[in-house]
């Protein structure tokens, strides 16, 4: 079966066609309007919108505040205007920590992205004990992370800890994973992976249980194999929850203080600072709150930038 006819029966397969070009399963159902539903709506989440507003409106001024002045924990301090800013972003510390926060960020992202699909897709079929595996696979979101970061700890911290000693047993000399700075990096990714792969997969799961499974069948019915299949029906069918779980796991890696400071503290030699960690620092080690909240106002203006980016990817989204 040639190509091009492979195409079009995945376009079908998608659209809920049969595999004859018969008509999709159903009509779409016209827009109505809320008419009395709206306002119904608008009364029972306004509450909760004053609320949160009213929790979060005076943190943001006063950040917002904090930024133009050279204050302390105890005192606003001097107007500065955009001095913090440009000391912000003329420092070595912060362009090094934003580096490390964009990989810390990607692989956090892809990383427990691929390795969620992937289990998700492997928990739709049919295996022992499905119920027990799915649990235990919940468990890295499930424990807290000062429990897992001190887990963690444990396995790679020493030379006397498990893995550096199996390491030298492989022959492959001393290694200390959180002494030297390119293998912390890498065990505080492997980490946040290792953490955030459970709400991946679920999202994911929740993403394919709502493929319809006569889709599949269409497709294979085309002659479209495996690796069509998945690249032609399953990730355009998942496309919306996809970049949705991208960009609440990229708020959560940015914001992501506890995963880092608690396993290694930013260190060694700062190697392993983030964003967040420099502006913690930098406001209750070095007492300058005007730069630490300059450093939370571009890691701000940064997320919102990608959220919107990836939410009109999602309103592009037709997978018709």
């Amino acid at each position: 079966m040639s190509a091009a006819s492979v195409g079009d029966g995945l376009r079908r397969a998608r659209r809920g066609m049969a595999p004859a070009g018969v008509g999709p399963r159903g009509g779409r159902r016209p827009r109505g309007r809320f008419g009395g539903r709206k306002a119904t709506l608008v009364a029972f989440a306004l509450p909760s919108l004053v609320l949160v507003v009213l929790l979060n409106l005076y943190p943001v001024i006063y950040a917002a505040f904090q930024t133009v002045h050279n204050g302390t924990l105890i005192s606003s301090g001097d107007f500065v205007g955009i001095r913090n800013f440009v000391d912000v972003l003329t420092a070595v510390s912060f362009w090094r920590a934003a580096g490390f926060t964009l990989v810390f960020t990607i692989v956090g992202v892809f990383g427990s992205w691929i390795v969620g699909l992937g289990l998700a897709m492997l928990l739709r079929t049919r295996i022992p004990a499905g119920g027990l595996f799915k649990v235990l696979l919940l468990l890295p979101w499930i424990v807290p992370v000062v429990v897992s970061a001190t887990s963690w700890n444990w396995l790679v911290a020493t030379p006397q800890s498990p893995f550096p000693v199996l390491a030298q047993a492989l022959g492959l000399g001393n290694v200390l994973f959180l002494a030297d700075p390119l293998l912390a990096q890498v065990t505080v990714c492997v980490f946040k992976v290792w953490i955030s792969f459970p709400f991946m997969m679920m999202m994911m799961s929740s993403a394919l249980a709502s493929v319809d499974t006569n889709v599949y069948e269409a497709a294979r019915v085309d002659g479209a194999n495996g690796r069509q299949i998945f690249f032609g029906i399953t990730l355009p069918l998942i496309s919306r929850s996809t970049y949705i779980s991208w960009i609440l796991m990229t708020i959560f890696c940015v914001n992501d203080f506890p995963t880092i400071f608690l396993l290694t503290g930013g260190g060694p030699v700062n190697a392993t600072t983030s964003l967040v960690v420099l502006s913690y620092r930098t406001a209750f080690a070095q007492y300058q709150t005007g730069p630490a909240a300059a450093i939370a106002a571009i890691m701000t203006v940064t997320l919102v930038i990608v959220s919107v980016v990836l939410y009109r990817q999602i309103r592009k989204v037709n997978i018709e």
